[in-house]
């Protein structure tokens, strides 16, 4: 497989969940628009893929999804913006699949949009394209998975299971919502239906190109209101989860 930069890349933001969990704290809005330091949480998600080149992204929207457009617009800063709304939730493959006919190229980046990593995507780039990985997960180390639930791999990076949230805990590697899929792999996604990238396409795909890479750096999600309100602190640098090797 050739070289292929960030700036030739797609990114894909899966912004299309109802936030349920977390509407005692933003009732009114997408949990993505969740202000944080004055600014919406995915600001901080467009940033990071501007740093790294990202010329192009689609946002896969659903539950108040028009407010995501009227706020983003169709740039944001040397970004261009596209979206792709789902009328009824169609779960996160679900959502990538709809979008399929908007991408720009061979390679996609899809990210959660109710979570950050702070990490080096260019290094996450560069082992996905050395494997010749049709998808690869990127992995991040926390201290109890329980909430998570836990992402095995051999030594190579070889996806072996997924353990379900709630079954064990302790130390691990989780799913960190950053993925490089191929477009042969999000076309094997069945479309006009609801379809789970973690509990149905990830699985199925175990032993057919499918990697976990492991990776330090700084794991937020936003998915709770406990997690919500360490935002501020974690975007000024001040905690965070810091991912072990």
């Amino acid at each position: 497989m050739s070289e292929t930069n960030f700036n030739q890349i797609t990114a894909v933001i899966l912004a299309g969940g109802l936030g349920t969990r977390l509407r005692t704290i933003v009732a009114d809005r997408p949990k993505i628009l969740a202000p944080i330091c004055d600014k919406p949480f995915l600001s901080y998600i467009l940033d990071q893929l501007i740093e790294v080149g990202i010329q192009y992204t689609v946002l896969c929207t659903g539950y108040l999804g028009e407010m995501v457009q009227a706020s983003f617009g169709d740039h944001y800063g040397t970004m261009n913006l596209v979206y792709s709304k789902e009328q009824e939730p169609l779960g996160t493959a679900g959502a990538i699949r709809l979008a399929e006919g908007l991408f720009k190229s061979d390679l996609m980046l899809v990210m959660n949009g109710d979570s950050y990593y702070k990490t080096d995507l260019n290094k996450f780039r560069q082992w996905h394209m050395k494997k010749n990985s049709k998808a690869t997960l990127l992995l991040t180390h926390v201290p109890d998975t329980g909430r998570y639930g836990q992402v095995k791999t051999a030594k190579n990076g070889v996806l072996e299971c997924f353990v379900e949230k709630g079954e064990g805990g302790g130390p691990g590697w989780i799913n960190a919502g950053v993925y490089l899929l191929d477009r042969d792999f999000i076309t094997t996604i069945p479309s006009g239906r609801p379809v789970s990238l973690e509990k149905e396409i990830f699985p199925d795909w175990i032993g057919r190109s499918i990697y976990g890479y492991h990776s330090e750096g700084h794991f937020l999600d936003i998915g709770i209101p406990e997690d919500y309100e360490k935002t501020e602190e974690f975007f000024k640098g001040k905690t965070g989860q810091q991912s072990q090797t």
